[in-house]
């Protein structure tokens, strides 16, 4: 039964790795990964003899071994376990949905035009310092998909000639993700692991901050010597979007969600918490501003935004489901191969071979090519490290920043992807060598301060 849960761990994981090829939406295969792994589980459970979990005997959570028969009481500890999990996944899961919803609050605002009007430079090297600046400043608040988003729109402003724009796009997305990776809330990966108690803010700040700023400033300092960030960016008038509200919406919603890690630390309450908090009172702000009532119940909606049209709804109505249901999909088969004791076993074999430094510098490659999310889901079950240790702040670094060596390999790469009709053939051929030694720039730095 262990070995069916794997065989289709692996198939799913293939599946994704090919949703181009295979034109099938990456959370297909993890729903599909999720619910037959669990009900292969489910199905063989009388014959499982050891259980990855909360020791019903001393309380502690290890793989231990279970009696044979009592087949209720296994059942009841499949259900316990199930819950727990579900519970942990969720925890991450409402935390991204609430961020989702607060970044689409401010864009309703118009905030982001913000840093348009930042950008007065006209030499395109100073260009593209700024906007590398920006997205790595703004990915360690948001996220590094969404900086991506928002400053290749920018972008689309200030250089109107799209072969150009294939260069600046690119950096745009090594600088998102590094700037990702030094904060709980600029990645998914990084919120899995601060979630999960691995990383404490202050120590993933102080650990990560100078790694990933060397990640991005070695691909600037190469881009300097290249012929086509030489010269000036011609100008053209653009239509610009004017508010009022812009600007404070924008700040006012970067501090609601700064404030969550402080809102955790304070009451010492799990994070999506603190997010609800930030947007309940973003959202309070949003509809006063918008002349709208603020009483979101069906009896209690006026005419416009039962249509949909107040900011809280409209935002809420854009969160991206299939992403949320594809996280769902992996954390939880994720989470079946650990309740087998699979994950424990393969830690305790790779740490016997081959150093921690040299595994997590591979993992961090295989990122490019493998997606990051299950990649770290694996390795918080692989290593009894305790919290804060270096393993986790490297792993935090690695599968952050390692995305960005192919366009395929991150979020961030695979919108800019979309967006900017960067194809993977033009990227790995410009591109992946500079992002490359940014990478392990980055990874020598954080061996040695370390």
């Amino acid at each position: 039964m262990e070995i069916l849960v794997i065989i289709t761990f692996l198939l799913g994981y293939t599946a994704i790795t090919l949703e181009h090829q295979l034109k099938v939406d990456k959370l297909i295969p993890a729903l599909l990964m999720m619910t037959i792994s669990w009900a292969a589980i489910a199905l063989g459970i009388d014959g499982l003899t050891h259980w990855y979990g909360t020791n019903p005997v001393n309380g502690e959570t290890s793989l231990f071994q279970i009696q044979p028969g009592f087949h209720k009481q296994r059942l009841q500890l499949l259900d316990s376990t199930l819950l727990h999990h579900f519970g942990k996944t969720a925890e991450i899961l409402i935390f991204l949905m609430g961020a989702m919803a607060i970044v689409e609050m401010i864009d309703h605002f118009h905030g982001f035009e913000v840093f348009k009007r930042w950008i007065k430079a006209s030499k395109k090297f100073s260009v593209l310092c700024i906007v590398s600046l920006i997205a790595f400043l703004l990915s360690a608040i948001i996220d590094n998909l969404t900086a991506t988003i928002v400053l290749i729109t920018i972008l689309r402003k200030l250089v109107h000639e799209q072969k150009e724009r294939l260069w600046f796009a690119s950096f745009i997305v090594i600088a998102a993700n590094a700037g990702g990776a030094w904060t709980p809330i600029g990645d998914v990966t990084t919120t899995m692991l601060w979630m999960a108690n691995k990383v404490s803010t202050g120590k993933l700040v102080n650990y990560l901050l100078i790694p990933s700023l060397i990640n991005i400033l070695i691909p600037l300092g190469i881009a300097y010597f290249l012929p086509v960030f030489k010269g000036e960016l011609k100008s053209t008038p653009t239509e610009e979007h004017k508010s009022t509200t812009g600007t404070l919406m924008l700040f006012f919603g970067l501090t609601l969600i700064i404030f969550v890690p402080v809102f955790k630390v304070v009451t010492h309450l799990p994070p999506y918490l603190g997010m609800m908090l930030s947007l309940a009172l973003f959202a309070i702000v949003a509809e006063i501003i918008s002349n709208r009532t603020v009483t979101f119940t069906q009896a209690g909606r006026s005419d416009n935004l039962h249509e949909g049209k107040g900011p809280t709804l409209k935002a809420l109505s854009k969160i991206e489901m299939p992403s949320i249901l594809f996280f769902l999909g992996i954390l939880m088969t994720v989470a079946a191969l650990e309740t087998l004791g699979s994950i424990d076993h393969f830690g305790k074999m790779v740490s016997a071979h081959i150093s921690q430094d040299v595994f997590v510098t591979l993992l961090g490659i295989c990122s490019a090519i493998i997606d990051n999310v299950p990649l770290v889901a694996a390795s918080i079950g692989m290593f009894p490290d305790a919290m804060d240790a270096n393993v986790w702040h490297f792993i935090a670094y690695a599968a952050g920043t390692g995305g960005s060596i192919l366009i395929i390999g991150s979020a961030a790469g695979v919108v800019a992807m979309g967006m900017e009709k960067i194809s993977f053939g033009w990227y790995f051929k410009h591109i992946t060598f500079i992002a490359l030694l940014g990478y392990l720039g980055g990874v020598a730095s954080f061996l040695w301060l370390t």
